[in-house]
């Protein structure tokens, strides 16, 4: 039997390189920190997560996805908060010019770094007399934005960013998804992809990238109603919590700790269990999973809760996960840099009589002014009210080109009506996978030892290689079986690897260390009786099945997630 060990970050991204998990990139050039290649069993397993969470998210609970830009517009970052905001506090080392996340540099000597402020930190570095490795002395703790910034086009061209995230293509492309998700609240899109992020001093291998691979989801919801129909369901299930109240982990049912406030909401909660059961199917040890709400301090300025998911690893307590209540911070601020109209329309059960300031155009202003177009934007200001007003102006759109008319073109008057609903800005509960971080997770849980030889216990429904094909020999007629074997289960979808080169045990040890599930082996019974030997790979145990069996036995075990 296999047994389950604790491996070091070095033995494990050793074994990623030898086999063809992970590669540095550029490293006959050698290499540059924060950038990793996938190799091909890398890829596939990438691949196979992405696909569960996919699975997980339209298939399950109905989210559409899309595919965005990875290169945006500036305005649209600037909109978002990160040109402004997105960065991290920098110190350089006066001597050898080394750049240093300053945060990284007091850990041990503050329980939450990454909460201080400039000049906080500063303090603590010169308190401590905190020095460069070359033992040089630090500049003045500084902010670095982390966002690439290009060129889109030619000459002058215009200023874009390398996305940090995928969610702002979400955002931008909301109206459209409103529109496909018949205009009704809550709807959710996913979207798969890179992210860019230029860190100061990346480290520990595939943890902190300057190229990273993600998996989000944004849902839109009715900011006054976060209940969520399936949450009945789940909400006896217990996770493994620590609130930010007194940072003690226990573990707690779902719909206690919203029962409590400490989780915000049904909807919150819902997915941060639908994060747990996704984590755990690829292969995460619940025993080493748990959720940590966000301290006040490092709670983003929009957020309302936050809880990200942490694997222990080697590298300690390690964020897999986000999943953040945003509020409508992300659409509000779109809708006032873009001047579009990103809000949702809650019908009432019954129309309601309502007063408010609403709009109204002055004709003698706005006629001889826009002509033909006066029509179209007397009805566009009808539909506002006085929030429509930024700085005595109002926005109307012309011709597809945004146009604003200070006071002397338009009114505010009080009026009163019959309504059948109100337009919201929807908030957004939005659950982050990091791809790379939960991929090398889960292989390091899966790290373990038989008699020496190393087994990864990757989930079926995640490894790279599903079934090894072996002849015992390459003659006598069992490679022509192998191979017509092998090439079975290709058909069928099954991924493979073949192999007759060297003992069988020395093959099946190669099987273990990449994390196949299953090997079967053509023998001289498989010539006479017409079956093949099947070895399970945490067991070892062996079992014979006939050879006409051996795809629907596979695809029977993948279907219900069994190893053996």
């Amino acid at each position: 039997m296999n047994q389950m060990k604790e491996v070091s970050s070095g033995e494990m991204l050793s074994l990623c390189k030898r086999r063809g998990f992970i590669y540095p990139a550029y490293e006959i050039y050698g290499g540059i920190a924060g950038l990793y290649d996938y190799g091909p069993l890398g890829t596939a397993l990438k691949g196979n997560i992405a696909d569960l969470w996919r699975r997980t998210y339209v298939l399950q609970e109905g989210f559409v996805e899309i595919d965005g830009d990875t290169i945006g517009p500036e305005a649209v970052f600037k909109a978002s908060g990160h040109v402004d905001n997105f960065a991290d506090l920098s110190v350089t080392c006066k001597a050898c010019g080394e750049s240093f996340r300053a945060d990284h540099l007091v850990k041990g000597l503050h329980p939450n770094p990454d909460s201080l402020s400039i000049e906080e930190l500063q303090g603590l570095l010169r308190a401590n007399g905190v020095r460069c490795p070359c033992g040089g002395e630090f500049a003045d703790v500084e902010e670095f934005n982390l966002m690439f910034k290009t060129k889109i086009g030619p000459g002058a061209g215009r200023t874009g960013y390398l996305r940090p995230e995928t969610a702002q293509s979400i955002f931008v492309n909301y109206i459209n998804l409103y529109r496909h998700c018949r205009e009704r609240l809550p709807f959710g899109c996913i979207q798969v992809g890179r992210g860019y992020r230029n860190e100061i001093s990346p480290r520990q291998g595939v943890i902190r990238l300057r190229e990273f691979n993600m998996m989000e989801a944004e849902l839109f919801v009715d900011p006054e109603d976060k209940s969520w129909p399936r949450y009945g369901g789940i909400k006896d299930r217990k996770v493994r919590l620590v609130p930010n109240t007194d940072g003690v982990e226990v573990e707690m049912g779902i719909g206690e700790a919203v029962d409590r406030g400490i989780i915000g909401n049904e909807t919150l909660a819902y997915f941060i269990w639908v994060t747990y059961d996704f984590l755990t199917a690829v292969g995460i040890d619940p025993a080493r999973l748990r959720f940590r709400q966000h301290l006040k301090a490092e709670m983003a300025h929009y957020a309302s809760d936050c809880w990200d998911a942490e694997a222990l690893i080697s590298f300690g307590w390690t964020e897999i996960v986000g999943i953040a209540d945003r509020g409508c911070w992300d659409l509000s601020q779109h809708m006032r840099f873009s001047k579009a109209d990103l809000t949702a329309f809650k019908r009432f059960d019954e129309p309601k009589e309502v007063e408010r300031d609403a709009i109204r155009p002055k004709f003698g202003a706005i006629g001889p002014r826009f002509k033909g177009a006066a029509g179209d934007i007397k009805r566009q200001m009808e539909a506002m009210d006085a929030s429509a007003i930024h700085d005595g102006l109002v926005t109307v759109i012309v011709d597809g080109t945004p146009v604003d008319l200070d006071a002397d073109q338009y009114d505010v008057v009080r009026v009163r009506e019959k309504v059948n609903g109100v337009r919201v800005v929807p908030h957004v509960i939005e659950p982050s996978h990091g791809l790379d971080r939960i991929l090398y997770s889960c292989l390091e849980h899966a790290y373990a030892e038989r008699d020496g030889y190393v087994t990864l216990r990757l989930r079926p429904a995640v490894a790279p290689i599903k079934v090894g094909v072996f002849p015992l020999m390459a003659k006598d007629g069992m490679e022509e079986v192998a191979k017509a074997l092998d090439l079975a289960l290709r058909e069928e979808g099954i991924a493979t690897y073949y192999d007759d080169s060297g003992s069988i045990g020395r093959r099946y040890a190669r099987m273990d260390e990449v994390g196949t599930p299953w090997c079967v082996t053509v023998d001289y019974d498989t010539l006479e009786k017409g079956d093949v030997t099947i070895r399970d790979r945490d067991t070892a145990e062996q079992a014979r099945v006939p050879a006409d069996d051996v795809v629907a036995w596979v695809k029977d075990r993948l279907k219900h997630g069994l190893v053996c």
